[in-house]
């Protein structure tokens, strides 16, 4: 660890590998993930961006060393790594459509309760869930079901999700997709003010929001680290031009 990461959480990962009978999805990939900054993983499709967070996630084996508070992660069970601390969105919300915002989020914090009594028999709100409903912008909508939220709406009930479960480490994978302007500028926003004592990875293929929103920027190629950086870095690089076939170029010109 080095001094700068003293008094943070951070997540790093050393010689990842993610081998599929022979196929080597993800090879030797090292990165570092720090507390504090919106970090994008970016990358054309099928460059490792989804299988390295699943390796992660505790949904497929990956070798080597991924170390999150002195815990390797790549040796534990999915459900270890969530109550660790690490929690992740996918492309598709998966929520409870005919439970309500407010049942939904009380569902996702029942992982620190020792009974499993959902929240109408309890008959009292949380507080963790009434300070993620305000987090999220959906105080209003709390009561509503979940299936008849707006598309963003549902997104950012997610991120409501991972919030009542302390995710110290957010894996949110392509958050703004298919998102209006205006829903896409809330998400930035939202995750400004939540990744100051987090640590959160941005799988996106959205470019204008990836430079607007990115602190740090990780760029994937056939399974490995291509560069990194900040944006400006980036969109300077000519690896990454190539590998975006003038798609990186075009957003540093409208810059």
């Amino acid at each position: 660890m080095t001094a700068s990461f003293l008094g943070e959480d951070y997540l790093e990962v050393r010689d990842l590998t993610v081998d599929f009978d022979g196929f080597k999805a993800i090879e030797g990939v090292d990165v570092t993930f720090r507390q504090g900054r919106l970090h994008f993983l970016i990358g054309p499709n099928g460059a490792g961006k989804t299988t390295l967070v699943d390796a992660l996630t505790g949904l497929v084996h990956g070798t080597g060393r991924a170390e999150f508070r002195d815990r390797n992660l790549l040796d534990m069970k999915s459900h270890r790594i969530v109550r660790l601390g690490v929690g992740r969105t996918f492309q598709t919300a998966t929520v409870f459509e005919k439970l309500s915002v407010l049942q939904n989020l009380d569902i996702a914090a029942g992982m620190h309760r020792r009974s499993g009594r959902l929240l109408l028999a309890r008959g009292k709100v949380p507080e963790r869930v009434t300070d993620a409903l305000e987090t999220i912008g959906l105080t209003a909508l709390a009561n509503r079901p979940a299936g008849f939220l707006a598309h963003g709406q549902r997104q950012w009930l997610e991120v409501g999700m991972l919030l009542v479960q302390d995710a110290a480490v957010m894996f949110l994978d392509e958050t703004v997709a298919g998102m209006s302007a205006e829903e896409r500028e809330e998400t930035g926003d939202l995750l400004q003010r939540i990744v100051a004592d987090r640590t959160i990875v941005i799988i996106e293929h959205d470019m204008e929001f990836m430079r607007r929103y990115a602190d740090f920027v990780t760029v994937m190629h056939g399974g490995k680290v291509l560069a990194e950086g900040t944006v400006a870095e980036i969109q300077a690089d000519p690896h990454v031009q190539s590998v975006y076939l003038g798609t990186v170029t075009e957003v540093a010109a409208d810059a």
